[in-house]
């Protein structure tokens, strides 16, 4: 969401941009364009900057770790699929399941 800051710095550039009759109110238009800011502002589904930062790290280590997964299930399929054509059993797998 925005600063407090922000906003006001928002709500200071509007009313200066209002005609030069509005001027004169400057203050009233300052208190309402920043209280039409929070409430418009209010009613979106933002985050922070740093819940945005913190989500995208969590993804990325997700990422690597589907990446790991996926190289990890190739290598067993193939372990699997050379073993498919010998008689002996296949070797249990790291968690201690025999494969199948």
């Amino acid at each position: 969401m925005l600063e407090p800051k922000q906003i006001d710095d928002l709500a200071r550039r509007l009313a200066a941009n209002a005609p030069k009759g509005f001027q004169v109110l400057q203050e009233d238009l300052n208190r309402s364009f920043r209280a039409t800011l929070e409430a418009a502002l209010s009613r979106l589904d933002l985050v922070t900057r740093e819940e945005f930062d913190v989500q995208a790290a969590v993804l990325a280590r997700s990422r690597a770790k589907l990446e790991a997964l996926e190289k990890r299930v190739a290598a067993l399929e193939a372990r699997l699929s050379s073993e498919a054509g010998s008689t002996e059993p296949p070797e249990p797998l790291e968690d201690g399941e025999p494969a199948a």
